[in-house]
This record gives structure tokens, sequence and C-alpha cells, in this order.
């Protein structure tokens, strides 16, 4: 109990720190959707009156050598012919500089601006951007659990435990943000994908579609969850297979929110050995399970950098049905939303807070379809080792953190222009995480973490570099009283 003391105090003392920071000297507000400043929005006030303005002539773009001209003027508010208040200028730049860096087809985005020598009231702006290393093609080397900690700490870092093969990607395939993926895996987890995504199917470029294909087939996989750990079933024989097909719509109306329809057709085989194990996996012992299933999903998200935010906010809803038809296998619902906000507090410090939920019903459910916290990137951290499954969960995240440095070096000698530009930013934080999972069937996993509230706690150091790369050093401290150190390598959300 001590331990959750201490974890609850490092959370206050963030939040001391915020409010003793105040709200007030959050900088940099974003701009509004439509290209005129929202008066009615306190987050949009001119705070100086605007006695002088601008207008917008001519918009120059440069580097784009493969993306087409309009996909990065779509992301801009700001267009030929507005007139702006001289003085919020260089700050509606900032916003859609920022926005265009966000389409993730660029490793530098500058936007200049010039006074239009014929005219001193008019003012071009010139768009200086860098493209990425769109076609990729890379041999594929994968942990085959959960994170790299549980490989390591769980599993003695068994090399046998890792997937191996092929991945192509194609970004920007005909200049359109369009993406063509192919992935060959085999060693542990064999898997096979393709996917191909276009973000604007119509003129207004605000509806997108994406469609793919997922097999994957496994030997070895835990076939439930004991004791809050996975507990594996380890074979030669195939175990189980999984099919998907879907096709997901995405309308984006404005700049920050998105609409998502995503309708796909899910079909998983089970061997006789691994039924007998579990007979809860599919429930009542069934080896088969086909079903239609149908999401909605709602996002509104006004970050300033998505990969790793330290300013703005995002919040969103999603809701899914498991099995549409009568012949289906399944029949199963949820209700998931989150919400994030991102504090600058001055002076290199910055702060985030963050709450997700989940409810599903019914309460009997499959162990395939029962999560809770400990996968993707729903955990109490701290308790990167355990899976605590259950029908409802919430989770509350906090970190106060301090940039150390931050720099972009350019090495002119590296003849591949998309490799040669190298950006790097380091940051010290400090975190404090409380989560609640609520079980109705304790008894098939013999939790311990379920049905209670628990914390983590810890501090670290993330490292921010090439293609948004974000490396992260953590040491931790658990409502248990274990103590770890984690390490993990990947993008943010």
């Amino acid at each position: 109990m001590l331990h959750h003391y201490r974890i609850i105090i490092v959370l206050l003392a963030q939040w001391l720190m915020v409010a003793g920071s105040g709200y007030a000297q959050v900088s940099e507000p974003f701009a509004a959707d439509s290209t005129h400043i929202q008066k009615n929005d306190t987050l949009y006030k001119d705070t100086v009156a605007a006695s002088d303005t601008v207008t917008i002539g001519n918009i120059s773009i440069e580097g784009n050598y493969r993306t087409l001209t309009p996909i990065i003027l779509r992301e801009m508010a700001i267009k030929v012919g507005d007139t702006l208040p001289e003085h919020d200028l260089e700050r509606r730049l900032e916003i859609d500089r920022r926005k265009i860096v966000n389409t993730n087809l660029f490793i530098t985005v500058d936007m200049q601006h010039f006074v239009d020598p014929q005219d001193s009231t008019q003012v071009d702006v010139r768009i200086l951007v860098k493209e990425r290393l769109y076609f990729v093609i890379l041999p594929v080397f994968e942990l085959a659990d959960r994170n790299f900690n549980e490989w390591w700490y769980e599993r003695n870092h068994d090399f046998r435990r890792t997937t191996y093969g092929l991945f192509m990607s194609y970004l920007n395939l005909t200049g359109r943000a369009d993406r063509l993926t192919l992935s060959a895996v085999f060693g542990f987890v064999p898997r096979y994908d393709i996917l191909y995504s276009v973000p604007y199917i119509d003129r207004q470029m605000k509806t997108g579609i994406t469609s793919g294909i997922s097999y994957t087939t496994n030997k070895t996989l835990p076939y439930r969850t004991w004791k809050d750990k996975l507990d594996y079933f380890n074979s030669e024989n195939l175990n189980r297979e999984r099919l998907i097909i879907y096709t997901t719509l995405r309308r984006r109306n404005k700049f920050y929110d998105n609409h998502l329809l995503d309708m796909r057709w899910v079909s998983m085989q089970l061997s006789d050995t691994l039924t007998r194990l579990n007979p809860n996996y599919l429930l009542d012992g069934r080896k088969t399970q086909n079903f239609f299933q149908f999401t909605y999903s709602y996002s509104y998200d006004r970050r300033d950098n998505v990969q790793y935010p330290l300013r703005g906010y995002r919040y969103g809803g999603q809701v899914s049905k498991l099995g549409l038809l009568p012949f289906d296998d399944l029949n199963q619902g949820y209700l998931y939303g989150w919400y994030n906000r991102y504090l600058p507090l001055g002076k290199k410090w910055f702060f985030n807070t963050g709450l997700t939920a989940r409810l599903s019903m019914p309460t009997r459910q499959p162990y395939a379809q029962t999560l809770g916290l400990g996968f993707r990137r729903d955990l109490v951290r701290g308790y990167e080792l355990y899976v605590i499954d259950g029908q409802h969960y919430f989770l509350s995240s906090n970190e106060l953190k301090y940039k150390l440095f931050s720099f972009q070096k350019t090495f002119p000698w590296i003849p591949v222009r998309q490799l040669n530009t190298i950006p790097m930013t380091a940051y010290l934080n400090s975190f404090a995480d409380l989560g609640y999972v609520r079980n109705y069937y304790p008894e098939l996993s013999n939790t311990r973490l379920g049905n209670k509230l628990i914390a983590g706690a810890g501090v670290g150091l993330d490292v921010v570099t090439f293609y948004n790369l974000i490396i992260r050093f953590n040491y931790t401290i658990n409502g248990l009283g274990q103590d770890r150190f984690f390490f993990q390598v990947g993008r943010s959300l």
C-alpha cells in the first residue's frame, strides 16, 4: 500500500507544478479550422487591435519533386487573397507549417514570407520542403512478444521468438500521399499483409479509402492469461489461423477532425488441442469463428506534432459492433474514448495528461476478444510485463518533461538527400499513471490486478530522432513494489 501512496504523491506533485506555472503560460494558440480567425472562440481572439493588415499574394512550393502541390495546399488554412492582421501572420504560417509536417511526407518544412516589392501591402509565401525516402524495401526482424521488455525479462531474450522477412512500402506512390505496403514475415509468427491507402478520392479532397488483407498463422501462442501474465502453449503444429479483410473510409471535413468507417470480415480457426486447453478461447469449445465487424471512429486532433506532441489537444471516440448478421459467430460491442492535453509551461518545460476508457458488452466474452490493460499502448507504466484482462477499463496518464537539447544536422557527403538530414531532440521526464480494470470472471485468469486501482510512476529519457523514431529509457516503480528499467523503440500516438 505504501507504494501506491508514493506513486500518487508523484502524480499530485506534477499537477501542483502545472498549477503553479499557470495555464496562462500556454503559448502559440492554434488557428481556426476556416481561413478566418473565429472571433467567438477565446483561443483565437486577437489580443492586439489589428491596425495593419496584409494580403497574401503568391504561395510557391519548392522541393516537392513527387508530391503534388494541391496535397500540400490542402493542409493550409491560409489561401491566396486572404487578408490578415500583420502581427498575426507569422503565427498563422507556423500553424500551417506544422500541419504540413504532420502529413509525414517530408523530413523538413520551412515557411518563408516576404513583401512583394511592387506592393508593400502584399506578402508572398514560399514553402521549402525536403521529401522523405518514399520507396523502401527493408528486411524485417521483429520480436514476437508484446514488447521488448516482455521478451527480455519474461522470455529470457530467446531469439527463437523472433520473426523475419521482407517489408516493402511505397509512400506517395502517385504523388497524392497514397501508400502501398506489402510484407511477408516468417519465423515465430508467420504473417502476410497487403494494404493500399488513398487519402483523397474526391475533388474536394476530403474522403479517402484504405483496403487490405492480413493472414497470420501460429504454432506457439498465448492460450490464456494466468495471474496477469500470458500463458503460452508451445507446439510444432499449427494451432491458429486468422484472416482479416477490411476496407476503411476516412472523411476529413476540416483540418482537425476525422471520421472513419471500417468494415471487416474476420475468420479464425483453432486446433483441437488449443480448444481443449481453453474452451473459452472462442467460447463453448468452438474451433471456428467467423464474423463481420463495423466500426465508426471520430477524432479531433489539434496537436503540434502527431508523433511527439508538446502543445495542443486531441479527443475522440469509437463504437464497434462485432457480429452483424444472424449467422455470425459473435455478438459483441464496445465503446472506446480518449482525451489528451499537451501544455508548454515555459523555459523548456512541458506537461501532458490523458484519459482513456473502454466499455464492452456482454460481460461473457471469448478470450480472443477480451481486452484490458497491457495491449497496444494502453498500459500503466511499471506494468509492462503484465496483461490485465477485463470487460471495462480506464487509464489516466500524466507526464512532466524538460527539453535537454535539440539540433538538426545535415551531412552533405551523404548522396541520398532524403537521408542526409538528421534531427535529434532529448527530453527528461517524470510520469505517474493510474488504471483500473473491471473483470466479471476473475477466476478464469486468477487475476491479482483486476478489480482494483493500480498505479505506476517513474523517470525517463526520450530521444526523438530520424523519421520520427522515438527511443525511450524509463525507470519505473509499480504498486507491487517492483522497480525496473524499461526500454522502448517506436512512435508516439
